[in-house]
């Protein structure tokens, strides 16, 4: 169903990559318990998706660890597994999530138009964005860093080190704005994983966006890129939804704040980004 709606710690600055090469999946995702018959106010978006049983859901389709597409066509990861519990506390089950990708550049108009419900794709909470859309969460903490060709062979420790350089990014995403501060070449493209090739074939020398979807993309291609592990930004992940529904954005945080205390939070995390990375203390969600 499409409905038409109106701080302070880096990403646990480790982002240790583990010997252990992920799947696109990672290991098997928990099946969520989905609530029988919850009750909701009368007229509430909370209401009107669990009478409809179904919830569409906006999500990355290129991010390893948090949204892949998978052979199936189906997003697995650590986005797509918070989605899944947000639908279950509304009563609907996993097979009646209408998956929809959602590229950095049109979140946003995604949630104001109603092509999505929500949006829960690496998307970091800022004020800018609150301007037209409002946020839950955040439920992860990440950090902007830089990846590399293996070996580091511009000897690159930081953004300072970029300037003048050919360096690739997203249109349209926070690391964007981040990185043009530091007077770099910027390069973008709609996507992180057509960033690959240019750093591969030398007409950038590093891509920047947060420390985890970097960790994703060294995994999945082992041998050929490493992070440079050294996060200049603190990018609080949250899920985007109208603006000013603020009984569904309450209903959201009361979800997330459940599952960090049940541990679907940690069992979403080690089923999916935690078969590279260590499981983190989750974030406290930001009631503005």
């Amino acid at each position: 169903m499409r409905l038409n709606r109106g701080f302070a710690a880096v990403a646990l600055a480790a982002v240790g990559v583990l010997g252990l090469s992920a799947c696109a999946g990672g290991a098997s995702e928990p099946a969520e318990p989905v609530a029988e018959a919850p009750e909701f106010e009368a007229g509430s978006t909370m209401a009107a998706l669990a009478e409809a049983g179904t919830i569409t859901i906006g999500t990355k389709f290129d991010q390893p660890l948090f949204g892949l597409q998978g052979l199936d066509g189906e997003p697995v990861g650590f986005d797509v597994e918070i989605g899944k519990i947000i639908a279950s506390e509304l009563g609907i089950s996993a097979d009646n999530i209408e998956w929809v990708e959602t590229v950095s550049a049109n979140r946003e108009p995604f949630i104001e138009n109603g092509t999505v419900d929500i949006v829960v794709a690496t998307y970091t909470i800022n004020d800018t964005r609150k301007e037209v859309i409002s946020f839950a969460g955040p439920y992860y903490l990440a950090g902007q860093d830089i990846l590399v060709l293996e070996g580091n062979p511009e000897g690159i420790t930081g953004p300072d080190d970029l300037a003048g350089k050919n360096v690739c990014s997203v249109a349209g995403s926070t690391s964007e704005k981040n990185i043009a501060e530091y007077g770099v070449n910027l390069i973008t493209t709609d996507t992180y994983s057509n960033c690959l090739e240019p750093l591969r074939n030398g007409a950038v020398v590093a891509v920047t966006t947060d420390n985890v979807i970097l960790a994703g993309l060294a995994d999945q291609n082992p041998g050929e890129f490493e992070v440079v592990n050294n996060p200049f930004t603190s990018e609080p992940y949250g899920i985007g939804l109208g603006r000013d529904d603020d009984a569904f954005r309450s209903f959201i945080n009361d979800v997330l704040e459940a599952a960090y205390e049940d541990g679907r939070w940690a069992d979403a995390w080690n089923a999916t980004a935690g078969t590279v990375l260590d499981l983190p203390e989750p974030p406290a969600v930001d009631r503005y």
